[in-house]
């Protein structure tokens, strides 16, 4: 109890001296709180700006099986998904200042809260978390993680010292951890299996070239039969040890210091094993294993998502060995992973890479959600200033895909900049990459380095 209310103690503090520091910064100038500093005059900026910030709160929207506005995914997905909602709403949190919300619309902290509480509501008693909620619809048929919905948990408790929202956000995820022990692990290997392509998110990538899309009888307890599946996946375990880290930092907040030491404990024995059997030196590269215990060697932005859950240490000699290696050979490789415009979601060089690119393709596209992503681990990793050159890139292709009412789409070709124009626009993890990258930028365009429209396609 002690434990509990010093970290409460400190939650509070630091949330209002981050409180302080915005009314600070709004009476030095209160005509300019509402927008941040853009890198040129042009008005286009600030049209893009105004009308993604429309897009998110036009997204914010009840759903029928949870009665607390959420974010959703918009375009054509009208839901949320435990991959991506609970961080696009933790993002949008960064974005509070610049947020004008009418009456009775939620905050981004409200938004944040009920992208996350949606999950644990509607968990099911065996344990297992809903993989998407739509209007009418709970799924089930899929595990669907990336980032972990435990650390984005951890990282809006950390902000809002929400005690009650904490003991849920402890119950409900240690649950879901028990429920993928027990489900998939069923080769007792420790590592967590994938039995369909929805399960890691990648809709039509050729990773997962002639399996399933979702499980049978749409239980994501069920595995179809086929003689390669399960498969052990580097970013469903990667996700599971970014999540027991954070359960870790949970229950220690709570005073279940036992409780904290065995989930480091387990969130360790994973991140070895990750290690030890997923990563292929011969090629730089993390790939699944399948039942026959041979690599899938299809170069996916897997490989950026075991980077975004910090497995490799760079205090271990052999993690930052390993890390420099993927990093020169794949990830900063301009003809694997670092195109025009990073990251495509296969290397451009695999053979498996799909050209041309069609619409919801994780077949090459370079897609916002792992844009997103990406400072989660470029800045763990202190690559601050090939982060800067990523973010200005998306924000130049966004502000200058047309008409800012069309804009946030949810892919773009990844050596020209072109969005893949099959919807009506309007997808909240596009509008997210430019606000948060907007506010990122700020002082980090140089006099006479301003990114152009006409630098679309050539690099900056």
């Amino acid at each position: 109890m002690m434990q509990r209310r010093r970290f409460l103690k400190t939650s509070s503090m630091a949330i209002l001296a981050g409180t302080c520091g915005s009314l600070e910064a709004m009476a030095i100038d209160a005509k300019t709180t509402a927008q941040p500093m853009f890198p040129d005059g042009n008005p286009k900026w600030k049209r893009t700006w105004d009308a993604a910030l429309a897009t998110l709160s036009g997204n914010t929207k009840l759903l029928s099986p949870y009665d607390h506005p959420v974010l959703i995914e918009g375009s054509g997905y009208p839901g949320i998904w435990q991959e991506c909602a609970p961080l696009e709403a933790l993002v949008y949190t960064g974005l509070t200042r610049f947020s004008q919300l009418a009456d009775k619309r939620p905050t981004p902290i409200e938004v944040a809260r009920a992208n996350h509480m949606a999950f644990f509501a509607l968990q099911k008693d065996d344990g297992q978390l809903p993989a998407y909620i739509w209007a009418n619809a709970v799924g089930f048929g899929q595990i669907q993680m990336v980032v972990p919905i435990a650390a984005t948990a951890w990282e809006l408790i950390q902000q809002t010292g929400d005690e009650e929202f904490l003991s849920a956000a402890y119950l409900a995820c240690s649950r879901w951890d028990a429920w993928l022990r027990r489900y998939r692990d069923t080769r007792k290997t420790g590592l967590v299996e994938g039995f369909c392509t929805y399960d890691t998110g990648l809709d039509n990538s050729p990773r997962w070239a002639g399996m399933p899309d979702k499980c049978p009888e749409g239980d994501a307890r069920i595995c179809s039969p086929l003689a390669s599946l399960p498969r052990l996946c580097p970013d469903l375990s990667a996700t599971v040890y970014g999540g027991r880290m954070a359960l870790a930092a949970m229950a220690h907040a709570l005073g279940k210091q036992a409780e904290a030491d065995r989930w480091h404990e387990d969130a360790e024995t994973i991140r070895r094993l990750i290690i030890e059997k997923l990563y292929c030196p011969e090629d730089a590269a993390f790939y699944d294993l399948d039942a026959h215990n041979q690599f899938v060697r299809v170069r996916s932005v897997a490989i950026c998502r075991v980077m975004g859950e910090h497995v490799l240490k760079l205090d271990i000699a052999s993690d930052r060995h390993i890390f420099d290696t993927v990093w020169t050979r794949q990830l900063h490789n301009p003809n694997a992973f670092w195109s025009p415009f990073p990251f495509p979601s296969i290397a451009l060089d695999d053979p498996t890479f799909v050209r041309p690119i069609p619409p919801n393709s994780w077949g090459g596209a370079a897609q916002a959600l792992t844009a997103l992503r990406a400072p989660r681990w470029m800045e763990h990793y202190g690559k601050h200033k090939e982060l800067t050159q990523l973010m200005r890139q998306w924000v130049v292709a966004i502000n200058s895909s047309g008409d800012p009412s069309g804009n946030f789409l949810q892919q773009m070709n990844p050596v020209t900049g072109q969005f893949t124009r099959h919807s009506a626009g309007g997808y909240s993890p596009a509008a997210l990459v430019y606000l948060d990258f907007v506010r990122r930028l700020n002082g980090f365009f140089p006099h006479g380095t301003e990114p152009k429209g006409e630098d679309i396609g050539h690099g900056i």
